[in-house]
């Protein structure tokens, strides 16, 4: 996608709706959720089955610029988020176009400001590009498919990471657990929410 002009990747953005290339249903993604769990279970590395080799570098760059590590989890490639992206473009051809073009919409960003793809972009670089995508701040007009595309591609790197183990611990969700007797809420919880336990 190096010779890839301002104008082309306009027009493959174009070329379906960005948002409706991220609606996902629920046995979508818990099919994705189950083959990225397999996978990561063999401990082999992963080879992208959708994702080109650069395309595949910047979508694990960008998803741990979205969910990094801390001192609570692991980060979204560490949760297989990048396997759970792959495995969701596999078998949706309609979503294909506007993800790929998302991800070559950051890199024609970073290329025509500062000579190189967003991989190979400093960190300030990078997140130069991002904060000015990310909603947080009115954007630019000529940067509305690039706000499109990161809304999206945040939305299903956040549905990755919490549908994975890590994800699942990280909230420390406890359902799915047997409760041999249930005492109601906990006064503890009950005052925090403001509300009597009587």
């Amino acid at each position: 996608m190096t010779d890839l002009t301002r104008r082309r990747l306009l027009q493959l953005m174009s070329t379906a709706p960005l948002a409706a290339g991220f609606v996902w249903t629920a046995t979508e993604v818990v099919d994705a959720a189950e083959r990225s769990r397999a996978v990561r279970q063999t401990g082999t590395p992963y080879t992208p089955q959708f994702f080109t080799a650069h395309e595949y570098a910047t979508v694990v760059l960008l998803a741990d610029l979205i969910i990094p590590a801390d001192d609570r989890s692991g980060s979204a490639s560490d949760a297989g988020v990048p396997e759970f992206i792959d495995f969701m473009m596999i078998d949706q051809p309609s979503r294909q176009i506007p993800v790929r073009g998302g991800l070559a919409w950051v890199d024609q960003e970073c290329t025509s400001r500062f000579g190189q793809p967003f991989v190979k972009a400093t960190d300030a670089e990078r997140h130069q590009v991002l904060d000015e995508i990310s909603g947080l701040e009115p954007a630019r007009p000529d940067q509305s498919h690039g706000v499109a595309f990161f809304r999206a591609f945040r939305d299903l790197t956040a549905t990755g990471f919490w549908t994975s183990k890590m994800g699942i611990d990280d909230l420390q969700f406890m359902g799915n657990t047997l409760v041999a007797e249930w005492k109601g809420c906990p006064p503890e919880a009950l005052a925090k929410l403001g509300l009597d336990a009587e």
